[in-house]
């Protein structure tokens, strides 16, 4: 679909949340990064909203209260403690968290507070045990230049990460509480983005400055996007968790999209004169009868179990709940979205997408009697226990009246694909209010000062630093800082006398190769590549082994190196082993080594790389035969 996105006025604006590397937690003395487990602590809570101080209860809150959900919190006592599990009071803000991002705050033009104030932010899902996240406002305004326009940054925030999801089924969620109270930044930018590329621009942009302070976490799960993406005549959307820079793009399109089909089925049952009462008043028909000995699988195992078939009629909808935009982007799944998120009821159908799902002609026949409909009807069913079936239906009907006003406002979740799912409804004003056990944390103007002179180097004052010092190209620099590895490169660089072009290629190049080939590259460890550095610079190991090694320990992320050399037979080989075969080469191939000594040295490495490849540093190698192969010339 060609968008023309000035025309749709597009307006997008970013939250960007990275993972503070602080030796900390930040409201407590647990580290953020557990080099032991310690003993096991599970527990369970069931959370509930509560009202604000001004006495209204946030919407989001009523949403998560409603599922009524048993929460399982597994963690370890070398790695949380009473203040995870909220049965002790916050201890004071962490001063290396507020130093880190008081410093992005100046790298983004920002304006640091004079008094810092931790607030309550309702959050009752089960991802912080409390029933709030802590959050505290560090500067105000500032901006950023993304190819030659100012994009203005409204606040930048610190607050405590939230746990991690380790399971969830029916009435059940596990949450793990390592990650919880890790020290999270947030910078929010105002909503003048006005296309996809310019979300992905500045994006990364903001990235390289919260990367210049050094103090950031890397890998999967310590930086997500959210993002806020409006149109004319569409509603503002708050899409939460995208995990990759490169999807950023490809979400705001697949938005824009989704708008644009809804206000075109919007349209669409106008002109059919659609009312909101006509679907209000809509009768629920149980049609259990019809599918008693039906071929779908889903629907027999549900009537099997005990569950009732649901059907549900909505007037002049024929031929809108089925019609796709793009891939999964449709009516349809607007309304299995809802019905999953309020009442975890799966297996919608309807009447655009049967027969088929083991549904046949005749059943559908059926249906359409049995709910008095007509060809301009469509039809939607659930099979679940009598009242979740009923109470999804409820939803589909309150989703469809909304589809007679165009978009709703609602949170929304990111998928790997660039689709996103309902979430939640978006939260209100009545969702914060003031933290009572932590008093204010006044930041001394000395103090910014004493920043300002001292800030760190931009990425890309990094990067003209390592063209000069290192000769490196300005392609594997920019490569390097791209994939967050400027600190490993110089600490092998400090500890092993290897040429930085090597290093740098490992690091870049293998990794990438490797992402390509789908290994799991995230399981790599810092530690990893050190180590297979530091072998290689005592002649353990070949550095052309590198490809091999860490793509076997993709694959085997607890082993180390020393394991993964032992595993593919990469033990070194006796230097006068390698002599015997390159004579024995030589002789096979006289006549070439006396006539073309150049070509002979190709053979006879191509022949011994074959067996050594990874076993002997290739440069040696070529060495050696070099010096037999002319020594026999001469």
């Amino acid at each position: 679909m060609e968008i023309d996105y000035n025309k749709i006025e597009l307006k997008v604006g970013l939250e960007i949340h990275r993972q503070l590397d602080t030796k900390h937690k930040l409201f407590c003395n647990c580290p953020t990064e557990p080099r032991e487990e310690g003993r096991e602590v599970v527990f369970t809570r069931w959370l509930r909203e509560a009202q604000s101080e001004l006495g209204e209860v946030d919407p989001a809150a009523i949403f998560e209260a409603k599922k009524k959900k048993k929460i399982v919190y597994h963690g370890d006592d070398k790695s949380i403690c009473l203040v995870e599990m909220d049965e002790e009071p916050p201890h004071d803000l962490n001063k290396e968290a507020i130093e880190v991002a008081l410093t992005a705050s100046l790298l983004m033009n920002s304006n640091p507070v004079d008094e810092i104030h931790v607030m309550r932010k309702i959050v009752i899902d089960g991802s912080n045990t409390t029933g709030f996240q802590r959050t505290c406002i560090i500067a105000l305004g500032g901006w950023i230049e993304v190819a030659g326009k100012k994009i203005p940054i409204q606040t930048i925030c610190l607050e405590e990460e939230a746990a991690k999801i380790l399971d969830q089924k029916r009435g059940e969620v596990h949450y793990d509480l390592r990650r919880l109270g890790i020290p999270l930044i947030e910078v929010s930018t105002a909503p003048v983005i006005e296309s996809p590329e310019e979300a992905y621009q500045v994006a990364y942009a903001i990235g390289r400055l919260l990367r210049a302070t050094g103090k950031v976490k890397r890998g999967i799960g310590t930086i997500r996007q959210d993002l806020n993406v409006s149109i004319k005549n569409g509603a503002l959307i708050e899409i939460k968790g995208v995990q990759e820079l490169d999807l950023i793009p490809r979400v705001v399109e697949l938005e824009v999209v989704r708008q644009l089909h809804l206000l075109k089925i919007k349209e669409e049952l106008l002109k059919r004169n659609i009312t909101e009462e006509e679907i209000r008043t809509q009768p629920i028909f149980d049609v259990t009868e019809i599918f008693v000995n039906t071929s779908s699988k889903l629907l027999k195992k549900k009537i099997d179990e005990g569950c009732t078939v649901l059907a549900l009629k909505l007037p002049k909808f024929s031929g809108l709940i089925g019609l796709e935009a793009a891939p999964r982007i449709r009516l349809g799944s607007e309304f299995s979205g809802r019905v999953r998120a309020w009442t975890d009821v799966e297996g919608i159908f309807h009447t655009d997408e049967l027969p088929g799902y083991g549904i046949t002609v005749e059943e559908v026949s059926k249906l359409y009697q049995k709910v008095n409909a007509s060809n301009l009807d469509a039809i939607v069913i659930v099979a679940d226990e009598e009242h979740k079936a009923r109470e999804a239906l409820e939803y589909v009907k309150e989703r469809s009246i909304e589809a007679l006003h165009g978009v709703p406002s609602e949170t929304r979740a990111a998928k790997p694909d660039g689709t996103t799912v309902y979430m939640r409804p978006r939260p209100g004003a009545a969702r914060m209010y003031p933290e009572t056990d932590l008093p204010p944390y006044p930041v001394r103007k000395e103090y910014i000062d004493w920043l300002k002179k001292n800030l760190p180097q931009t990425l890309e004052e990094v990067a003209r630093r390592l063209v000069e010092k290192y000769n490196l190209s300005k392609q594997i620099v920019d490569e390097l800082i791209n994939m967050e590895k400027v600190e490993l490169f110089e600490k092998i660089i400090n500890e092993t006398e290897l040429p930085p072009t090597v290093i740098a290629s490992i690091l870049t190049e293998h990794v990438k190769n490797l992402k390509r080939e789908g290994l799991r590259i995230e399981e790599l460890r810092d530690e990893h590549f050190i180590e297979f550095f530091r072998l290689v610079s005592k002649g353990i190991v070949a550095k052309e082994a590198a490809y091999d090694v860490l793509r076997w320990l993709s694959e085997n992320p607890n082993k180390n190196v020393s394991e993964a050399i032992e595993a593919l037979g990469l033990r070194p080989v006796k230097l006068d082993e390698i002599e015997k075969k390159i004579v024995q080469l030589i002789e096979l191939n006289r006549e070439v080594v006396l006539k073309n000594p150049g070509k002979a040295v190709s053979i006879i490495m191509g022949e011994l790389m074959k067996e050594y490849r990874g076993k002997v540093d290739g440069a040696r190698l070529h060495q050696m035969v070099s010096s037999k192969v002319y020594g026999q010339g001469s």
